[in-house]
């Protein structure tokens, strides 16, 4: 069984109010990308994928005048995708959602959301004392995460699709704002991966098999501001000391090497400076799915080399988003 999980930028801007692609030559919202380049080069990454599941992180908006589910359909039936079928949680008013197209003929999958008195569901608020001045604070997801009871042919699953809090000082008038933003941003975000990390430990506890995915706008040593308080989300999320562990190989790579190479998702343009390219996008695996042998890739189109030696499929990658998809490959 194949799972992705894979971040679109402005995917949003690609379908009109009724759910349909406009697919014309008018600007998209991606830098220098037609609206017609952009859902082609989606169209073929998606086809290439072939996958059973993709967790699609930046799905079109849900609102009253949009629906999500009737874009990410017609976008399907668009191209001809056995990953037919779209399900979606709680909405949320950043235009930003997360969904999942699946194959219906492969797997079924029911929006399964979970909660107790320490760890509430996704869509309510977490209290978390944020700066140590005795005084929780409610913390909330701008964009809750997606929780899915999965049945396909590994078996059950649990997943998680997750859009944690961006870091970026949005706002900042100078570098002291910036500065105060960025710090105020991560305490909220490892805020939420702590309240992530709770639910998975209540799956784990209970022996299921589960998988939380998507784009953490986190990763190891990915920022400056993570020596303040020693920890990236992402560890929090894949587990500390003697608990168990979730387990992504890209994590763990860039967890043992802090100097050299690393994998990276992202891949961002910056005016009059060289593309920054980042670690961003995660699947991790409970122990019982890692002792099934899974298989990872990042369809980076320069670091994977299947990807760049497929000149077509290497340049929707590059049209398509500013991220790249991440893929798991699962032994029934």
């Amino acid at each position: 069984m194949r799972i992705a999980t894979y971040n679109i930028e402005w995917f949003n801007s690609l379908f009109n109010n009724a759910g349909k692609l406009i697919n014309d030559g008018g600007w998209s919202s991606r830098w220098d990308v037609t609206r017609a380049q952009q859902t082609q080069a989606l169209g073929d990454v998606f086809t290439a994928l072939d996958a059973d599941a993709v967790m699609i992180i930046e799905a079109p908006d849900m609102s009253p005048h949009r629906n999500t589910v009737t874009a990410l359909e017609n976008f399907a039936s668009a191209f001809g995708l056995r990953a037919r079928s779209a399900l979606m949680g709680y909405s949320n008013e950043t235009q930003q959602e997360i969904a999942m197209l699946y194959d219906p003929d492969v797997i079924t999958a029911v929006h399964d959301p979970k909660g107790d008195d320490e760890f509430p569901r996704f869509d309510q608020t977490f209290a978390m004392d944020l700066d140590v001045d005795a005084a929780p604070e409610p913390i909330r997801w701008s964009k809750p995460p997606l929780e899915l009871a999965v049945t396909g042919p590994t078996g059950p699953l649990r997943l998680i699709g997750v859009h944690a809090k961006s870091k970026a000082p949005h706002g900042a008038r100078n570098d002291a704002e910036a500065t105060r933003i960025s710090i105020e941003n991560r305490r909220k975000q490892l805020a939420q991966c702590v309240w992530l990390r709770g639910r998975v430990e209540s799956h784990l506890a209970a022996g299921e098999d589960l998988i939380v995915l998507g784009d953490f706008n986190d990763g190891p040593g990915l920022d400056e501001y993570e020596k303040l308080f020693g920890r990236s989300g992402v560890e929090i999320v894949l587990g500390e000391g003697n608990g168990t562990q979730m387990f992504d190989p890209h994590a763990r790579q860039a967890l043992s090497r802090r100097l050299g190479a690393m994998p990276t998702t992202s891949r961002f343009k910056r005016k009059g400076e060289p593309y920054l390219q980042a670690l961003l996008d995660y699947i991790m695996v409970s122990p019982s799915l890692r002792s099934k042998n899974p298989k990872w890739q990042i369809w980076h189109p320069f670091d994977h080399p299947d990807c760049y030696e497929n000149e077509p499929l290497r340049n929707a990658l590059l049209l398509a988003s500013d991220h790249f998809p991440v893929v798991l490959d699962l032994s029934a």
